[in-house]
């Protein structure tokens, strides 16, 4: 089997040509995935609403090249059902010379990684882009014989298909533990999780003795703090009640074991800025981001998302400052701890809940600080909420363990198609014969 090193340049010619495009005429407009992911259809739109009136027409079987994306692996084929969609000046159309080089083995060889490693792109970095004649620069292994790259391209897509059918089974298991895990959050906060323990302990302190005291605590702190004080609230309705509770628990209102800060963010001036440093941890709808430049809070807290589709309730201990500081920016609602309730067994609640009938709005999803304070507690007795935590960490530990089993499955069954794709790329001999290989 004879091998020889191609540039593409000597098995494909950039096509070049533009359409003007007709406002009363609807058009299919493609673009080229990153990370080697292929040509797909971006939208079909009437003519009327491009504003780029000068296109170019894809045709089945181009190689598609974006200018700014091929960095990032921001090339593919033109699907047959995109043959006739448009594309602007920013995207490479190359025409294969389809008697030197069968277009599935080059999708073959794009999956090898052996284009992205020779693309250099030229400019900044956040507008460096690849020009026509690098892309025709770029070289591959090139079996001589259409019928050896035919067969590589058939072995690769067999392979393909079984590893497609790996992951689609490790996403299932995926989703069944993401479910086992709501499940014992939604068993632990019903008390379903320590039915035995209430059995074997049937004198502790009622939840409302434990709601009275917290109830007190929190007077004491809002006085304490000179914090403004709260609206009263009104107890919860048995309509907005979710499922029955055992014996000894108490309904409350999130508010009714938290205090809800209305924190003033104050962004940090220049200079103090300087003084400290940049090491606090910085806090938004989905927690624990980045460390930035932003807003700063005292004191211990729980933290809530705002964007009811990130909610999390986030802890003290994650990450301060040396201060005791840390950075909240007006996306994340900022719960300070009361005690004596665990914030573990609230996060519990919160996680363990469909949050979404406290959210308004639609495009810009919004959990109000009103909507926060009636959100429904199962308040369980102070003893009983350490056990319910104890025992989901330890199913949530055995979950855990599985989710890393899981990732490792799919990190081995990418590094699998890898090492395939090396083997069928090994480097010929010295007779220009490939000297082993997977598809040899």
């Amino acid at each position: 089997m004879k091998w020889k090193s191609t540039a593409l340049g000597e098995v494909m010619r950039h096509r070049k040509g533009s359409i003007t495009i007709d406002d009363t005429t609807t058009y299919k407009l493609c673009r080229v995935q990153v990370h080697r992911r292929g040509v797909v259809l971006r939208q079909e739109l009437a003519g009327a609403g491009i504003s780029t009136k000068k296109q170019q027409v894809c045709k089945a079987g181009d190689f598609l090249v974006a200018e700014m994306d091929a960095k990032v692996g921001g090339y593919g084929f033109v699907p047959p059902e995109l043959d006739g969609a448009i594309v602007s000046s920013h995207y490479y159309l190359f025409e294969v010379d389809a008697k030197k080089l069968y277009p599935e083995y080059l999708e073959v060889v794009s999956q090898a990684e052996i284009l992205q490693q020779q693309i250099v792109a030229k400019g900044s970095t956040n507008y460096s882009s690849i020009r026509p004649g690098s892309v025709l620069e770029w070289k591959i292994p090139l079996p001589l014989d259409l019928g050896v790259q035919k067969q590589i391209a058939r072995n690769f897509r067999e392979i393909q298909s079984k590893l497609k059918a790996v992951g689609e089974e490790i996403t299932q298991q995926q989703s069944l533990l993401a479910k086992l895990k709501q499940a014992i959050l939604q068993e632990a906060i019903q008390g379903k999780l320590t039915a035995d323990w209430r059995d074997a302990n049937p004198d502790v302190e009622p939840a409302s003795q434990l709601l009275h005291r917290i109830q007190v605590e929190k007077a004491r702190l809002i006085a304490a703090k000179k914090l403004r004080p709260e609206k009263p609230l009104p107890k919860i309705t048995p309509a907005e009640i979710p499922f029955e509770i055992p014996k000894g628990w108490e309904w409350c209102s999130l508010a009714s074991v938290m205090i809800l800060r209305d924190v003033e963010r104050k962004p940090i001036s220049k200079a103090e800025r300087e003084r400290r440093g940049k090491g606090f941890p910085y806090y938004g709808a989905s927690g624990a981001i980045d460390e930035i430049d932003g807003f700063t809070h005292d004191g211990d807290f729980l933290l809530v998302g705002e964007d009811g589709s990130n909610l999390r309730l986030r802890s003290t201990p994650v990450a301060f400052g040396a201060s005791g500081k840390i950075w909240v920016n007006n996306h994340a609602h900022v719960l300070e701890f009361i005690e004596p309730v665990l914030q573990e067994f609230v996060a519990h609640r919160i996680n363990g809940m469909d949050i979404a009938p406290f959210v308004t709005g639609g495009f810009q999803p919004k959990l109000s600080q009103e909507n926060m304070n009636r959100i429904p507690i199962p308040l369980p007795p102070l003893a009983e909420q350490a056990a319910i935590v104890e025992r989901v960490e330890a199913l949530m530990t055995t979950g855990r363990a599985l989710e890393a089993e899981i990732e490792h499955a799919r990190t081995h069954a990418a590094h699998l198609l890898q090492a395939v794709l090396k083997e069928a790329f090994a480097p010929a001999d010295t007779s220009g014969r490939q000297s082993h290989g997977f598809f040899g």
